[in-house]
């Protein structure tokens, strides 16, 4: 999930590749926001990238 949201993709553009429903997609990642403790996606991808996930 992480890796869409560094390539750009919106939560549309993301669920269509799953083949998951958009309002899913946007739970996983707010889900993801929690659990990292940001609060947006450029938050996001810096933190994941200080983790080393990305």
């Amino acid at each position: 999930m992480l890796s869409l949201l560094a390539a750009g993709l919106s939560h549309r553009e993301i669920a269509e590749r799953l083949t998951i429903a958009p309002d899913t997609a946007r739970t996983h990642i707010k889900n993801i926001y929690g659990k990292i403790q940001v609060r947006n996606r450029v938050e996001a991808l810096a933190q994941a990238r200080a983790y080393g996930v990305l």
